[in-house]
């Protein structure tokens, strides 16, 4: 072995090749660094890459929960919301349904309304129309009697014939305006 020390002592040293005793307490040392490593860091190591990988998958487990979760929210709001619409749509049919009954009774209130102010209104002219006649006989009569007693050249006093005779008069003016038309 000496000689094989002498041999490299004579040739000059290649720097890519490390000396034999460098090279195997290198690699001792390595040995003993690694094994320390492996015992004491490795398993705190492993520990938390396992507590990292248990982590995501409860996170991604939880998201897929939550998904799931407001995905059937999402779904109970849009079948209220399709509920809430179909409600709101039945109201307002009902609202106008009732719009449309409200304006018959009003039209039909109007019209009931609209007669008795007529039948009214023709039961006051009636009445206006017999009083007015009954007035204008009693003038046509008073000056046909004055009249009368102006041609005659005495007074016709006597009540009971002034009014036979107004009477007589004005039937034949009304059979003669009745014949006329």
């Amino acid at each position: 072995m000496n000689a094989l020390f002498l041999a490299a002592a004579e040739e000059p040293q290649n720097p890519l090749l490390p000396h034999l005793d460098e090279l195997v307490i290198g690699l001792i040392a390595f040995a003993i660094v690694f094994g320390f490593l492996a015992k004491k860091l490795l398993p705190n190591i492993n520990k938390v890459l396992e507590q990292r990988r248990e982590a995501i998958e409860g996170g991604i487990e939880e998201a897929e929960a939550a998904k799931i979760e407001a995905q059937s929210v999402l779904e109970q709001y849009k079948a209220q919301l399709a509920e809430a619409r179909h409600e709101a749509a039945r109201l307002r049919q009902e609202a106008q349904e009732q719009g449309t009954a409200i304006i018959q009774e009003m039209k039909a209130e109007g019209q009931r309304q609209r007669e008795e102010i007529i039948a009214a209104g023709h039961a006051q002219i009636e009445a206006d129309r017999k009083a007015a006649a009954t007035a204008l006989r009693q003038d046509v009569g008073k000056l046909a009697t004055d009249l009368a007693g102006k041609l005659v050249g005495e007074s016709l006093e006597d009540v009971a014939r002034q009014s036979r005779t107004i009477d007589r008069f004005l039937d034949e003016l009304e059979e003669k305006a009745e014949a006329a038309r």
